[in-house]
């Protein structure tokens, strides 16, 4: 069943015009359509729920309403938040509704997946989002995402992962028994497996292979370097 926000909906009557933007009451920030919002919840012990506007008009009241898309945050979803969802993370819903543009609070930016984890510096106002999501059933598109580490878990930007110089995976520090801090520290990182096939080579030839060049402890930006292997997002997002 479909959450239910704060505000007015209401019905079609006569003397609607369609407005190109509006400024935000007691700002002088100006919204457009395709832009995304911050909007007051009932509730003001929780944070402001997110929008992107779909359409603004006023009625012959000069009332200013505002056709919105929801998006939804991981612990409003169906499965609850899990381990690799960022603190940043939402979900664009198929759940629309109109509200009075008075809701508005601010602006923000939801950027896709990709370029929220090539941001240098991230913002109050910057959030991501690489799935949608079907309000009524809980799905999400896309149902499959890539994985990586021993734990085979896909990407949360907020975690700190090690690559190994040799596989190229990429690895959470408690996942191969370092804390963060030691993690940080590092220069170069081989895992367990290739660390054990190096033994072998250096078995075989009688020498070390060469470590590559790189450093290659950072935080994971390039979501194209992933394994192949894949899951179902919908039984990741299953409740315990």
């Amino acid at each position: 069943m479909a959450k239910t926000r704060p505000g007015i909906t209401t019905k079609t009557k006569l003397g609607k015009r369609d407005l190109e933007s509006y400024t935000i009451r007691g700002t002088n920030k100006i919204v457009k359509v395709g832009d995304c919002v911050l909007m007051r919840p009932s509730d003001t012990s929780k944070p402001p729920y997110v929008a992107r506007i779909e359409k603004i008009e006023s009625d012959a009241r000069s009332n200013i309403k505002v056709r919105v898309r929801w998006y939804y945050r991981p612990e409003e979803s169906l499965g609850g938040r899990r381990q690799f969802h960022g603190a940043k993370e939402l979900f664009l819903s198929d759940h629309y509704d109109v509200q009075s543009a008075h809701t508005i609070e601010g602006k923000c930016i939801v950027h896709s997946f990709k370029n929220y984890t090539k941001l240098e510096n991230v913002g109050a106002e910057d959030y991501y989002c690489r799935f949608e999501y079907k309000a009524a059933t809980g799905g999400f598109t896309p149902d499959r995402v890539a994985v990586y580490c021993k734990c085979e878990m896909p990407y949360n930007p907020d975690d700190l992962m090690v690559q190994c110089e040799g596989c190229k995976d990429w690895y959470h520090p408690a996942c191969v028994g370092m804390t963060i801090e030691e993690a940080k520290k590092l220069e170069h990182f081989v895992c367990s497996e290739c660390s054990s096939d190096d033994e072998v080579k250096r078995s075989q030839n009688g020498f070390a292979s060469s470590p590559t060049a790189d450093v290659k402890v950072r935080l994971v930006a390039d979501v194209s370097r992933m394994k192949d292997f894949r899951v179902s997002v919908q039984v990741l997002f299953t409740p315990d």
